[in-house]
């Protein structure tokens, strides 16, 4: 084996370690004991239905999803699409009789139906559903139909009481973690933009002008989390224990750490014009430049305290001041300076105001604990 090879085959080995987490194993180990259980049970199902006990683990496996919300939804969609492929089987049962043409057509129909999305991600067991009740089915697909929907039933309900019985995922760990990192994040890319200026012109420094864009993977991976740590919450007996996060203050802190996201990106293009004249070309004059570093520095520190927990509004008036100390010096230049030569500055202050405004209105009404 060569080098190369090994270190492919190694770093594939340490990709697949860190996505096998304990949360994802604790979820393999809920749907092999819900499938082992439904497998059990099946065959003893009185009727009909114990001549398909194959059908129970599948069931069971539909019902294990990462949240019980998510693993009802999933259920519920499921028997939907089901009902739906038996009746149009059975319409071509009642009106004619299974060949090539009605069982195309009921298909075609059933593939219409999944089309609209009603039945979220299991809509492709509507047309499924017609092909096994009439061709497995075959003269008996009502026996099969019933057997069908009972076996899946089972393992649906077996399934939705493992996860809900044996410690149902509740998500709320992470957010807070992944708030912490985008606040860093922002905080410390104005620190880097801050320096840049200032060094010497043009700066040597360039990786702030392109890193901005990860903001916005930032941004959409907390959205993410908030979503999940939402959505686990739902039906799941454990969120009335653990009642320690809010997680309504947790999207209002996302929305004021977008906005902020957002002007933070702004005079970061800004910046760059001055520097490289892209996207825009503007001029940054070299004697605003220290207010602007200091300005952005102040913002820095601001997030930073945020972060910390401190909501007494010290770094936050610090950056105010920074901002009104630029601002005065913008004015006192306005009568004697060219607008052109201003703009830049201009527009960086704006950003790094609405900024701070969006800040303090997360600073005045902290989160609370449950």
């Amino acid at each position: 084996m060569t080098g190369t090879t090994l270190a492919s085959v190694t770093h594939t080995a340490w990709q697949l370690k860190s996505q096998i987490t304990r949360s994802r194993m604790l979820q393999a180990g809920k749907a092999a004991v819900a499938v082992g259980i439904s497998w059990s049970i099946a065959p003893h199902l009185p009727g009909v239905a114990d001549n398909y006990p194959y059908y129970a683990p599948l069931g069971a496996l539909v019902s294990m999803y990462p949240t019980l919300m998510g693993s009802v939804r999933n259920a519920l969609q499921t028997l939907g699409s089901l009902a739906v492929g038996i009746v149009l089987a059975a319409a071509v049962l009642v009106l004619s009789q299974p060949n090539v043409v009605t069982i195309s057509v009921a298909v075609g129909i059933g593939a219409l139906i999944a089309a609209t999305g009603w039945f979220g991600n299991n809509r492709e067991y509507i047309p499924v559903t017609v092909l096994f009740v009439l061709i497995v089915g075959g003269p008996d697909a009502d026996s099969y139909s019933i057997g069908y929907i009972v076996q899946i039933s089972l393992g649906i309900v077996i399934g939705l009481l493992v996860n809900m019985l044996v410690f149902p995922a509740l998500n709320l760990n992470g957010v807070g973690q992944k708030l912490s990192n985008y606040r860093s994040a922002l905080a410390d890319h104005l620190s880097e933009v801050a320096e840049a200026l200032a060094e010497h012109w043009p700066p040597e420094r360039d990786g702030w002008a392109s890193r901005k864009d990860s903001l916005i993977n930032l941004s959409s991976g907390l959205r993410t989390a908030l979503q999940q740590a939402d959505e686990s919450r739902k039906v799941n007996p454990r969120a009335r224990i653990h009642r320690h996060r809010d997680l309504s203050a947790d999207y209002e802190d996302l929305a004021a750490l977008e906005t902020i996201a957002f002007h933070v990106r702004d005079l970061t293009e800004v910046l760059a014009g001055a520097v490289w004249g892209t996207p825009i070309k503007v001029e940054l004059r070299e004697d605003l430049r220290p207010s602007v570093s200091l300005a952005l520095d102040a913002m820095a520190a601001a997030l930073r305290d945020w972060d910390s927990g401190n909501t007494d509004l010290t770094a936050h008036s610090a950056a105010a001041d920074a901002l009104a100390s630029l601002m005065a010096e913008l004015d006192d230049r306005k009568d004697s300076t060219p607008a052109t030569s201003m703009g830049a500055a201009i527009s960086i202050a704006m950003d790094i105001a609405r900024a701070l405004a969006a800040l303090l209105s997360r600073l005045e009404s902290p989160a609370t604990d449950d």
